[in-house]
């Protein structure tokens, strides 16, 4: 999609109701699905972050921004995610946070990106986290800088290219809780998409979709 075209839906994306949990289990495991919707997980005192959700153009063309981690030891190894991370005491709020680490990560001045509107925290089980996504714009194309330490690649994913349902797939995965499992995953750049970024990204394709 034409960049400057889809700004003139920004005010549109601001006013659509979030549909949360409904958007949610559309790519979760049918082994998370009831805790998604029954579960109260504050009591788990969780760890909080904050992910960005970044558009801006590219040779005229609206993109979003994903990272591939880096492989290490650890739950969310070599997965596909957004820039982000975790919640610091002196941040001054969350949105804060999702700037300052899409900096950190990927080397995105904070002053070039405008706030459109939080989305629904997701609570993440196998690392007791509950991130915080918010969807920004940068009216400028980006040269991305990405952390070596933290980021392994970077994918410049097309919007039109999200939209279009041809992306979805059904993945056999082994997770941190079964052993393979069918799960709904998005299959972009030939990685597959699937877990709490792909549940973030199902309520940003249904918002997008209801405001464009």
């Amino acid at each position: 999609m034409d960049f400057q075209e889809f700004l003139k839906y920004v005010p549109n994306i601001t006013q659509v109701p979030l549909p949360a949990v409904q958007s949610h289990i559309k790519m979760a495991p049918v082994e998370r699905i009831d805790a998604l919707i029954n579960v109260d997980y504050s009591s788990k005192n969780p760890r909080i972050a904050a992910v960005m959700m970044l558009l801006y153009p590219k040779e005229g063309e609206t993109h979003l921004v994903l990272i591939v981690r880096n492989t290490y030891v650890g739950i969310h190894s070599a997965q596909i995610a957004f820039p982000g991370g975790k919640y610091e005491i002196s941040d001054r709020d969350y949105a804060f946070t999702a700037l300052r680490e899409t900096q950190e990560e990927v080397g995105v001045d904070p002053e070039s990106i405008a706030i459109i509107r939080p989305f629904t925290p997701m609570y993440i089980p196998p690392s007791n986290f509950e991130v915080h996504p918010f969807l920004g714009v940068c009216h400028k194309e980006i040269c991305f800088v990405p952390d070596p330490s933290e980021v392994a690649a970077i994918i410049e994913l097309p919007l039109s290219t999200f939209l279009d349902d041809r992306i979805l797939i059904e993945a056999i995965l082994s997770t941190s809780y079964a052993d393979k499992i069918k799960v709904p995953a998005f299959e972009i750049d030939s990685k597959i998409v699937w877990g709490a970024t792909a549940m973030i990204l199902s309520e940003l394709k249904d918002v997008l979709k209801a405001s464009l």
